[in-house]
């Protein structure tokens, strides 16, 4: 609500962080121009943030922080992997790490990180490439694999959070369901020979 907004801009002012974008009210999605661009241009929005500031409502502690919700939602996959300096806050809205440094860096983290996720530590310690330029056999299955655990309210948002990870734009279509997985397979299948799309 209104509380986080004004805490959230709370902490990028006390930061000297002069623009902020919000997630949860920047997009009218009563705007399907709008709603399409966001969707589609998401992931490079959050790899070029400065910083990501991630609230997390139910965590106040570091084992709290195992448990997370956000480890579930589908759209926070890209929240995670697209920016290079990430900031955890907990419930009260302190840091979840008393440090300006990157937190999806510190070793304890990206180890809590990535065993919840089950993506690999590697990929969490370096800046995320989109793409599949130069990535070795399995790495379709491999990426749609951190998907796995996570879900959305709506069907076709599991397939629209995949596309900055993949690389790839398509129309933002609600309500055609399970058809939209069609659309990224050939979507994907543009840029690879990679065999495993058809084994997630």
């Amino acid at each position: 609500g209104i509380d986080r907004l004004q805490r959230f801009c709370k902490v990028t002012r006390e930061n000297n962080i002069r623009w902020a974008w919000s997630n949860t009210c920047c997009i009218d999605k009563t705007n399907h121009v709008e709603l399409q661009e966001s969707i589609i241009s998401m992931f490079s929005w959050y790899g070029t943030s400065a910083i990501t500031i991630v609230y997390l409502s139910d965590v106040t502690d570091e084992e709290s922080f195992r448990n997370s919700v956000w480890f579930t939602r589908g759209w926070t996959l890209q929240e995670l992997i697209a920016p290079e300096l990430i900031w955890f806050y907990k419930k009260d809205w302190t840091p979840l790490l008393n440090s300006k440094q990157n937190h999806k860096y510190d070793p304890k983290i990206a180890k809590i990180i990535s065993e919840t996720t089950s993506i690999e530590r590697f990929v969490i310690l370096r800046k995320f490439v989109p793409g599949l330029r130069d990535v070795g056999s399995d790495e379709i299955k491999k990426r749609m694999s951190w998907l796995a655990s996570r879900k959305t309210t709506k069907v076709e948002d599991m397939a629209y959070c995949m596309m900055g990870i993949f690389g790839v734009h398509m129309a933002v279509m609600y309500g055609e369901r399970h058809n939209v997985f069609v659309r990224l397979q050939k979507e994907i299948m543009n840029l690879t020979d990679d065999l495993s799309l058809f084994d997630w």
